[in-house]
């Protein structure tokens, strides 16, 4: 059973080998380090006690980013993502973050279909932002919101 908690800098290692293991162009160890200040809200799944996905948030001004999400390709196809994207939001939410934000690869449509899934929307592209063989690839913005509507 996937079990969700917050991550600590004890983790990195863990996540660093997940992001390896999950991406072509994983984080630098330095990324994984400075994103564990105040701003930030990270999360570790894990099975048998072994870190097999993780997501990176950041809140600033009521805006809650999506930074990084991986899970280990061996893992991959048993809605551990999607946990983790859920209480991704669900954080968001309790933080009072009013909009959540991600960018995801152009190539990624698993990642794209469970993004629309639980409610984002595309709202913009990023031309040639991430690397990739042979040149770069676009990114594509995609937004929520997470205020209530109005009555």
């Amino acid at each position: 059973m996937i079990h969700i908690r917050s991550a600590t800098p004890a983790d990195i290692p863990a996540m660093l080998a997940t992001e390896q293991a999950a991406t072509a162009y994983p984080w630098a160890e330095s990324s994984f380090l400075s994103s564990f200040s105040e701003r930030y809200f990270n999360a570790v799944a894990l099975l048998n006690e072994q870190v097999v996905g993780f997501y990176i948030g950041e809140l600033v001004a009521g805006e809650a980013s999506l930074f990084d999400i991986a899970v280990h390709p061996q893992q991959q196809g048993k809605a551990i993502g999607k946990a983790l994207l859920s209480h991704f939001l669900d954080e968001a939410e309790r933080r009072q973050a009013t909009d959540c934000w991600l960018e995801v690869r152009a190539s990624n449509h698993k990642a794209i279909a469970l993004y629309h899934q639980q409610g984002f929307h595309q709202v913009g592209v990023r031309p040639a932002y991430y690397p990739a063989p042979g040149g770069k690839e676009d990114a594509i913005l995609m937004a929520m919101s997470l205020a209530m509507p109005s009555l």
